[in-house]
Formats: C-alpha cells, sequence, structure tokens
C-alpha cells in the first residue's frame, strides 16, 4: 500500500476513536442522544406515576358517602329545590379534613350554617385565602341534618372583602371537580373572579343569575 495512501486512510480512524473512547480507561463516552432519551423516559415515568397517585388521592376523596353527623350524602347531596344562600363570618374552618369535604360555619346573625364545600385538594387548588373570621357570601343547597344542625351543600362560595366567587359546583348542583359534566374547569376557570355576587333579586346572586353568570 502506499504510503502516503495509508496515512490518508489512518488518521480518520485515529481521530474517531480518540472522540469515542475515554482516555486511560478504555470505556466508551456515552453519546448525547442516549442520554436524552434516557431523562425524556424518566420524566414521562415520573408524570404517569403522579398522575396515578392525584387518581388514586381524587377516588379515596369522592367515595359516595353518607356523613355521619348529618346523614347528607356527599359529593351528590345537592337539591336544586332547597337553593338559597347565607352570609356572615366564617368559623371553624376545617380546609384539609381526612375524608369528606372542606367544612366551615358561617355565622349570620340569626342562624349558624355548616358549610359542606368540596375535597381537600380541591380547595387547596381554589387557594381561596380563607381565613376565620372572613365575610362570606355562600350560596348552595341548605338542609337540616339529622343532628338538628343547618347544612348548606356548596355552590359558590363569595369572599365579600375581595369580591372573588370561587365556584365549586355549576348550575345543577353537579361537582365541578368530578369531570365532564361541567368540566374540571367549570365556565369561568376554578375559582374565577365572577365579579361578585351581587344584591339583585330574591336572594339570587345579582341580576344576571346565579353568580353572575353572563
Amino acid at each position: 500500500m502506499d504510503p502516503v495512501t495509508g496515512q490518508a486512510t489512518e488518521a480518520p480512524a485515529r481521530k474517531t476513536e480518540r472522540a469515542t473512547v475515554r482516555p486511560g480507561t478504555g470505556r466508551r463516552v456515552p453519546g448525547s442522544k442516549s442520554r436524552a432519551a434516557e431523562a425524556a423516559l424518566l420524566f414521562v415515568l415520573a408524570l404517569l406515576v403522579a398522575g396515578f397517585a392525584a387518581q388514586e388521592r381524587a377516588r379515596a376523596q369522592e367515595a359516595e358517602i353518607t356523613l355521619p353527623e348529618s346523614g347528607i350524602r356527599y359529593p351528590t347531596g345537592f337539591d336544586p329545590n332547597t337553593v338559597g344562600e347565607v352570609r356572615g363570618t366564617v368559623r371553624s374552618l376545617l380546609p384539609e379534613p381526612r375524608s369528606g369535604p372542606v367544612r366551615f360555619q358561617v355565622v349570620s346573625q340569626r342562624e349558624t350554617y355548616t358549610i359542606l364545600a368540596c375535597p381537600g385538594w380541591f380547595w387547596s387548588d381554589l387557594a381561596p385565602g380563607i381565613q376565620e373570621g372572613a365575610e362570606v357570601r355562600v350560596r348552595g343547597s341548605k338542609g337540616l341534618g339529622k343532628d338538628g344542625n343547618l347544612y348548606l351543600v356548596a355552590q359558590e362560595v363569595e369572599i365579600v372583602s375581595t369580591g372573588r366567587t370561587l365556584v365549586l359546583r355549576d348550575e345543577d348542583g353537579f361537582p365541578l371537580w368530578s369531570g365532564p359534566s361541567g368540566g374540571m374547569m367549570g365556565r369561568h376557570g376554578r375559582g374565577a373572579p365572577q365579579g361578585g355576587m351581587g344584591s339583585g333579586g330574591g336572594g339570587g346572586f345579582g341580576g344576571r343569575g346565579r353568580g353572575g353568570r353572563r
């Protein structure tokens, strides 16, 4: 073989070898494409695990139950025929129940209602910022519990100081956190401001109908 030709063909081979073998170890350096593929696979697996965990948590909190103290069914215990509203001060807020809905009391001038809101995870997503002593106006299905106390299965909660309205159920009382009927985001998005509930019309939430919906 011609010496010149031999040098021309061997030089690239040596250069390629130096690029793919770590000096002093004899081990090949992993390619960037394989590292990217591995990272992408791990990311997808993490998303799947997180999604499964969230579904299991939602199932655990959303199993149909009868609340022992009141006898009210949850989350389906909403009666459109008993819808009304109550305005007062928040007391005894329980934002992270082990099971069943977030609940708190609204103390008005005449009555005290226990508000049954939504699952703890949905309440956290809304980030309502409601604290003890806050003034709220709550619309929902009213009822008398078997324990003799007044209850309200919440549809919408207005924070009076800010005018922000948290939408928990659609116009038919279907829970927005449960999926397809109203969509998880509802008509205005989860906890989206509605411009306040207003004061017009027969104890309703404004002259445009429930919750000021257009």
